[in-house]
């Protein structure tokens, strides 16, 4: 009998390759409607793919694999060139183009390719983890928002909005557990309602709740509007989100979970909040200060200085403790502003943050201690413990949020009629 987290046979996500060749076939389908160019090229050299579909006045431009470790872009982005090729409707009927960057990171995507065919699991899927840190992910620009010193994928994105101009860009991501949800730079009317009908009919909860977005307006379950950029408790200044914004275009995130969580949905009060909050604190600080005792003990194995494993794990262990402060009571501080009432949905969502931070950043390093050298003692030692924390850590997770696999077309069929309904409903 298959666990609820576990994956059918052959339900998995199509790989970077697979994405490509499936976005060229289209093209040689049909040539009179679909085009496809390379835009930029990657660290390593891999070609940055734009897949063009009609020929509108109107360009929405669609970003997939903007984060590593989310798969879900590709198969969405397919999804959705698929769906435009064939509904005139969302091409000549809305005088729209629509514009495809089949991966933004396809470096950091081959690097979870690596979980083999057949039944996906949550302890595959962090056996083969990877995503890299802030300064690393194509969508953030430089602390001082200039291209100067910016990577190659976030100056080949920045060209195509440049280019376009889109009246919507929308960025595919999601999450390892919760539920689906949308944030918007701008008010989109009447979103809520949209993306709720279509999560129900998969069985997908709305985050209520999101962590990231607790000081937020929400005019809906799964919605969050993102304060102006330079505005208070705002992060996303120097992204590419609000770049789009210089050329009144609105930019939507959506995120659709992997695993599903049902009380990412639910809007009840929670009975002790405090309680919970501050255990969920106390959780974090520890496993991030035994992840960074893991790391000191296996640097020394370590040839050169560990490449982008190492200094995504590093950063997560110095940085997730101090993130706490904005709803751990023991570390809030009085000029702190107030927190939302906090429903179930809401200390849920720090409850899974405060466990995949530390579960991220132990993944990494696992893949780390595989690499080294065997002959090593400390570097084995170090390896045959990670082994253990990330398969009891991948286990507890699971079980303490009740996490019910989504099937993958379930997801990008989810995601992709998000950012339908954030086209047909834009303002104007």
């Amino acid at each position: 009998m298959r666990h609820p987290g576990e994956s059918t046979a052959g339900d998995r996500y199509p790989t970077v390759d697979e994405v490509n060749a499936a976005a060229r076939a289209l093209t040689l389908r049909r040539p009179d409607l679909c085009r496809i160019r390379t835009v930029g090229t990657s660290r390593a050299g891999e070609p940055l793919l734009l897949l063009s579909v009609g020929h509108g006045r109107r360009n929405v431009l669609v970003v997939a694999g903007p984060h590593a470790n989310e798969m879900i872009g590709g198969a969405t982005a397919l999804r959705l060139a698929r769906w435009v090729a064939a509904d005139p409707a969302l091409r000549e009927g809305a005088d729209a183009a629509w514009h495809f960057l089949l991966c933004a990171d396809p470096d950091g995507a081959r690097l979870n390719e690596a979980v083999p065919d057949g039944r996906f699991t949550m302890l595959g899927h962090y056996r083969h983890f990877f995503r890299p840190r802030a300064a690393e992910q194509p969508e953030w620009l430089p602390d001082d928002g200039s291209l100067a010193g910016a990577l190659p994928e976030t100056r080949a994105l920045i060209a195509v909005i440049d280019e376009l101009r889109p009246v919507l860009q929308c960025s595919l991501h999601g999450i390892d557990v919760g539920g689906s949800f949308i944030q918007v730079t701008r008010a989109i009317p009447r979103l809520a309602e949209r993306i709720a009908k279509s999560a129900a009919e998969f069985d997908i909860p709305l985050e209520a709740g999101s962590s990231d977005a607790f000081h937020w307006p929400s005019p809906g379950p799964g919605v969050y509007v993102m304060p102006p950029p330079g505005g208070p408790r705002e992060d996303a200044s120097n992204s590419t989100w609000t770049y789009a914004h210089r050329y009144g275009g609105i930019t939507a995130i959506a995120e659709v979970p992997m695993w599903a969580c049902d009380r990412a949905g639910d809007t009840s009060p929670h009975p002790a909040a405090d309680e919970a909050l501050r255990a969920a604190g106390v959780a974090l600080r520890r496993a991030s200060e035994h992840v960074g005792g893991l790391i000191g003990e296996l640097r020394p194995c370590l040839s050169g200085d560990g490449g982008p494993l190492l200094r995504a794990a590093c950063e997560i262990v110095a940085v997730g403790p101090q993130l706490a402060a904005d709803w751990d009571p023991a570390l809030r501080t009085a000029s702190a502003p107030p927190l939302p009432a906090m429903t179930r949905a809401r200390v849920s969502s720090v409850e899974i943050y405060a466990q995949r931070l530390p579960l991220r950043a132990a993944a990494m390093l696992l893949r780390l201690a595989r690499g080294a050298d065997p002959s090593q003692v400390p570097a084995a030692a170090v390896r045959e413990r990670l082994e253990r924390l990330v398969a009891d850590w991948c286990r507890a997770y699971e079980t303490a949020h009740r996490a019910r696999w989504v099937p993958v077309r379930h997801q990008a069929e989810q995601h992709a009629r998000v950012v339908l309904a954030a086209f047909e409903l834009l303002p104007g």
